[in-house]
């Protein structure tokens, strides 16, 4: 377990696109720091009872936001210091940025897109909503990841307090930088 020395009470918050690892990251994070691991995206599933990709396909990305937006809030109303992984797009909205930045240290992890791309593909496509949508419509993937992450870089910018380049990197050793960042005291 990892001494944090900074304010112990404070959330530590991972933001990224998909296939940065935020979920990897954030689970050996939680390990480390003996918190409980949240998943915005897992919190949204518990409660629809439906995956992120049946909530696409039936109501919509748009309805999918503001459920993510709710589960961004619940897990920073945590009466526990946690460790909160972040959907990819949570960032989009300017409530949730101003929220995560108030409710915890937020950490963006950065890859470049082609490296996204190979790890998302690594594990499948299928059950990543915006990118099976641009496979069905002709565009590769990959096109969609750049796309993404180019509307999405100043919105990662403005939630987060630092970045950590996970590209070329371990688990281990991007693990190890986040939770040194997160221990400097502020």
């Amino acid at each position: 377990m990892i001494s944090v020395t900074s304010d112990d009470r404070r959330n530590l918050v991972l933001v990224g696109m998909m296939g940065s690892g935020k979920t990897e990251v954030g689970r050996r994070c939680a390990q480390q720091l003996d918190r409980p691991f949240l998943d915005t995206d897992a919190l949204v599933e518990v409660v629809s009872g439906r995956t992120v990709r049946e909530l696409f396909l039936t109501v919509g990305e748009g309805a999918f936001r503001g459920m993510e937006s709710a589960a961004v809030q619940d897990a920073l109303a945590s009466p526990v210091p946690v460790v909160i992984s972040c959907g990819g797009g949570a960032v989009l909205d300017a409530s949730n940025r101003k929220a995560l930045r108030r409710g915890g240290f937020v950490v963006w992890l950065r890859a470049s897109p082609s490296e996204l791309g190979r790890r998302v593909e690594a594990v499948g496509l299928t059950e990543r909503p915006l990118l099976s949508t641009a496979a069905a419509s002709g565009s590769h993937p990959l096109d969609a990841i750049k796309r993404l992450a180019e509307i999405r870089e100043d919105a990662y910018k403005a939630s987060a307090h630092t970045t950590v380049e996970t590209e070329g990197r371990t688990l281990d050793e991007v693990t190890d930088q986040v939770l040194a960042l997160f221990a400097e005291p502020t």
